[in-house]
């Protein structure tokens, strides 16, 4: 009997790879509309909502529903299928749970500015969806930060690359290369690290190039104002490329002679396992006090460099560029790595088997509430972001009458 798995959201194309792969399970992946870098980032063939209200996107999720057994979701997934009444399984890969918006003014523990300013009802919404949630799945770092809210929480440190997309008979850009090529395809920001690679940059004695994707984290004043910085401090060896397509990516992989990672987070992303899949040696900083946890064993990750300070890492980087033998022993070791922490197929098995026992404790993916409990949520969830809505056209109105009012006193006082 196939598993028919409704997954809401899909962060990074992890459910689209999965479900290439799963064996008892059928997963169909619905997604939040294109906008922005998902134009790019976005992978093909995937169901998307035909519109940005939540009470639309929950019309949707009642209408389709009963042709399922499991609901997975990811980000703001979560809310949509608590909405709709669900027994859903939370999957977390990034500032979801690292900032959640239940906590007051959350931030990232980089950032000085709160990622959420969310008010009292709504942060009271966001922890109701939280707690709803069947199960709450993360892995390495991010599942640190669940653990914090949720004692209960499960670990998965397996990710899925997909094999076909990223391998080593990838056929490269027809570019002219001049010198010792590093491609970085993540966005640019401190919370990849961005700042420390600029001055480690600078720290180098090799020569080489960098081609970065024209791609900032914007989400906040503090990160546009890091944006000025990174652009206005940019090293020499640092060439900026438009956004690509995913499907696009690992023909410049395959160009490049390695691939520059995150500095920051101590851990590894599906940047460095795509990298690695096509063949080539990545540099990204890895924690040596973060373990990843394979099938009840600690396996250490063999990344480099240790330690994130400009100097070491720009020691990697020289070590890379002059020394084939050092990026030839680098690579075995992460490729062995990547093996058995990216498998696809071993990924998928743990997904059909946890699948599998989930349809069976709950045996329906509706929970069955009560309809006034239900009405009683959208309610709550409607009143509490028009109440936010009220207070940013307060904020405006305040701000139009204080200018107005400054006006009128300098033009009287004259």
């Amino acid at each position: 009997m196939t598993i028919n798995v409704l997954a809401i959201g899909d962060i990074a194309n992890v459910m689209k790879t999965i479900s290439k792969f799963t064996k008892k399970s059928k997963i169909h992946i619905i997604n939040f509309p294109k906008d922005g870098a998902g134009v790019f980032t976005y992978a093909d063939g995937v169901e998307l909502f035909d519109s940005y209200k939540v009470s639309k996107q929950v019309k949707k999720i009642n209408e389709i529903k009963d042709n399922f057994d499991v609901c997975i979701t990811m980000g703001t997934g979560e809310r949509i299928a608590y909405l709709a009444d669900l027994n859903y399984i939370s999957y977390y890969v990034g500032n979801d749970i690292e900032a959640p918006r239940f906590v007051k003014n959350s931030k990232e523990p980089w950032a000085n500015e709160a990622l959420h300013k969310l008010n009292f009802l709504e942060r009271m919404f966001y922890k109701n969806s939280f707690n709803n949630a069947v199960v709450h799945i993360a892995g390495t770092w991010v599942y640190d930060y669940l653990k914090k809210y949720d004692k209960n929480a499960i670990r998965m440190d397996r990710i899925s690359i997909d094999p076909d997309l990223f391998n080593a008979k990838i056929e490269p850009l027809e570019w002219k290369k001049s010198k010792f090529t590093f491609f970085s395809p993540q966005r640019m920001g401190i919370q990849k690290g961005t700042d420390l690679l600029w001055l480690a940059l600078k720290l180098c004695r090799s020569d080489f190039e960098v081609i970065q994707i024209n791609w900032f984290d914007e989400g906040t004043s503090e990160e546009l104002k890091t944006k000025k910085q990174l652009l206005d401090n940019m090293p020499p060896q640092v060439r900026l490329i438009p956004l690509i397509k995913r499907t696009d990516m690992p023909k410049y992989y395959s160009f490049a002679d390695a691939i520059l990672g995150n500095m920051l987070v101590g851990s590894h992303a599906l940047v460095e396992f795509e990298g690695v899949m096509c063949n080539k040696p990545v540099i990204q900083y890895s924690n040596p006090n973060m373990k990843i946890l394979i099938d009840g064993k600690e396996i250490e990750s063999p990344f480099l460099p240790h330690l994130n300070e400009p100097k070491k890492i720009a020691e990697i980087i020289d070590k890379v560029v002059e020394s084939k033998e050092f990026r030839d022993r680098l690579f075995e070791k992460e490729i062995e790595f990547v093996k058995k922490v990216g498998e696809p197929v071993k990924c998928a098995e743990w997904w059909d088997d946890f699948f599998e026992e989930d349809a069976k404790k709950y045996r329906s993916i509706k929970k069955n509430s009560s309809r006034i409990k239900i009405q009683a949520r959208i309610l709550f969830f409607s009143f509490a972001n028009r109440l936010y809505l009220k207070k940013i056209k307060n904020k405006l109105i305040h701000s139009f009458s204080t200018s107005y009012n400054i006006r009128n006193y300098k033009t009287s006082s004259k």
